[in-house]
C-alpha cells in the first residue's frame, strides 16, 4: 500500500478526481486528499473525506501540532495534482507556499505528477508553457492535456484526461517507471488490438488480442511527450488520452491505415496480432446449420504481412518496432522462433511475448523481452501493462530520431 496525496486544483474538472480517487482507494492506497480553497467550490469536503477514509483540509494553520504542511508531503509516496489549473502550476513553479497543497509540494521527496485542466489558451499561453517547462526540468512530471470538449461550446487542448488514463500513469510512477520527456517531438504510430476476418455477416475469423498492451504503449508515449496515432484493431476499451485513434477490422484495412500513416513517424509499432489467414470466400447471408449453406470445408487466403511491408517501405531514419507472441515446441524455444523472426522480418526491434498456457491476453500483466536487430536481449519484468510499456520505451526512445 502507498501514500498518495490527492492534491485538486480549483477547476470545473475537480469533479473527476473523485473519480480518480475511488481508482486509487480500490488499488489499495491510503490517499489524502489536499484540495485549494477554490477545489472545495466545486466538490465538497465531505465527498473526498468520504471516499478517502481521511480528512481534509486546505489551510496550513489546521491540525498545527502536527505541522501537517510539512508531514504530509514528508511520508507521501506520491503526490498527484488533479486537475492542475494555470493558477496552481504557475505558484507551483514560483515556488509559493500560500495553502496547505503548495506548501505540501515544497516539502515532499517524493515523485510529483500534475494533470493539467484548462481552456486551450490557457494552457498554450506562453507563462504556462514556461511554467511547465520550469517543473518538468526540476524532476516533476506534468502530463500533457487531453483534446476535447471543454466547458461551454469550447473544444481543444486542454480536457483533464480520464481518470482510468491517469490512474494507470501513476501505477508506472509508483513502480519507478519513466514518464518524462524523451519522446517529445517524435511521430509515433502504434496498431493494436486484433484483426477480424468475416466469414459471413454474424461471423469472424479472429484471435484472443485484447488490445490493452497496444493501448499502454499509446498511452505511455503519449505522456512521455510523442504525437501518437493508434490504429485500433476491434478494441472495446475507451480510447487513451492524446491519441489520434484510426479503427479498422480486417488486416486488409489495418494494412492500408499503416500504409497511410506510417511514412510521416519516426516510430512505428505494430502491436496488432494480425490474423494470418482470411476466408477466401465470404458469404453474403448467414451460413445456416443443416442447410444448402453450411460448408463442409472453409478455404483460406493467406493475408499480406503488415510488418514486412512496413520494413521494406519504411524512410530513411524511421524505427520499426514489430511484436511476437510465441511459445515453444520441439523445434525451439521462445526465444529461438522469436530471434528467426526478428531477421525473416527485418524490423529494429521486436517485443517477444510468451503466451504459452493463456498467459497475456486479456490479462492485466504481461512480461517481454526486446530483442534488437544488432543481438541485444532486454528483459522487461512482469508488472501492469502500463509499467511494461514504459520499459518498452526505455528501449525505444534513445534509438530514436525525430525527422522534422
Amino acid at each position: 500500500m502507498s501514500r498518495i496525496v490527492l492534491g485538486v486544483g480549483g477547476g470545473v474538472a475537480a469533479y473527476k478526481s473523485a473519480l480518480l480517487l475511488r481508482a486509487l482507494t480500490e488499488r489499495g492506497h491510503d490517499v489524502r486528499v489536499v484540495p485549494t480553497a477554490s477545489a472545495l467550490r466545486f466538490v465538497g469536503a465531505a465527498t473526498f473525506e468520504a471516499l478517502s477514509g481521511n480528512p481534509v483540509s486546505t489551510e496550513v494553520w489546521d491540525d498545527v501540532p502536527e505541522v501537517a504542511h510539512v508531514r504530509i508531503g514528508q511520508t507521501a509516496d506520491l503526490v498527484v495534482v488533479n486537475p492542475a489549473t494555470a493558477d496552481l502550476l504557475a505558484r507551483a513553479a514560483a515556488g509559493r507556499a500560500d495553502d496547505l497543497l503548495t506548501a505540501t509540494l515544497l516539502a515532499t521527496g517524493a515523485p510529483v505528477v500534475f494533470v493539467p485542466a484548462m481552456h486551450t489558451e490557457m494552457w498554450l499561453h506562453p507563462a504556462t508553457q514556461d511554467n511547465v517547462a520550469t517543473l518538468r526540468r526540476r524532476g516533476a512530471v506534468v502530463l500533457p492535456p487531453a483534446v476535447g470538449r471543454l466547458t461551454g461550446p469550447d473544444s481543444g487542448p486542454g480536457r483533464l484526461p480520464e481518470p482510468a488514463d491517469v490512474a494507470a500513469l501513476l501505477d508506472v510512477v509508483l513502480a519507478g517507471g519513466s514518464l518524462h520527456q524523451d519522446l517529445a517531438g517524435a511521430r509515433v504510430v502504434v496498431s493494436a488490438g486484433g484483426t477480424r476476418e468475416p466469414l459471413d455477416p454474424v461471423r469472424f475469423l479472429g484471435n484472443r488480442s485484447s488490445g490493452r498492451q497496444g493501448w499502454a504503449l499509446a498511452r505511455v508515449a503519449a505522456a512521455r511527450g510523442a504525437e501518437v496515432t493508434l490504429v485500433a484493431a476491434n478494441v472495446e476499451d475507451p480510447a487513451p488520452f492524446g491519441c489520434a485513434v484510426v479503427p479498422v477490422g480486417t488486416a486488409a484495412e489495418l494494412e492500408a491505415a499503416m500504409g497511410e500513416h506510417a511514412p510521416d513517424a519516426d516510430v512505428v509499432v505494430m502491436a496488432a496480432a494480425v490474423a494470418d489467414f482470411r476466408p477466401t470466400e465470404v458469404a453474403a447471408a448467414k451460413m445456416k446449420k443443416g442447410g444448402s449453406s453450411e460448408p463442409s470445408a472453409v478455404a483460406l487466403t493467406r493475408n499480406p504481412d503488415v510488418l514486412a511491408g512496413l520494413v521494406a517501405a519504411r524512410p530513411e531514419g524511421q524505427l520499426v518496432v514489430g511484436f511476437a507472441a510465441e511459445t515453444g515446441d520441439a523445434d525451439d524455444d521462445v526465444l529461438g522462433h522469436a530471434r528467426a523472426k526478428l531477421a525473416r522480418k527485418g524490423c529494429d526491434l521486436l517485443v517477444v511475448n510468451d503466451v504459452s498456457a493463456g498467459q497475456v491476453f486479456g490479462r492485466p500483466d504481461n512480461a517481454v523481452t526486446v530483442l534488437a536487430a544488432d543481438g541485444s536481449a532486454t528483459v522487461v519484468p512482469a508488472g501492469p501493462k502500463d509499467l511494461v510499456a514504459a520499459g518498452i520505451w526505455d528501449s525505444v526512445a534513445p534509438r530514436v530520431t525525430t525527422r522534422r
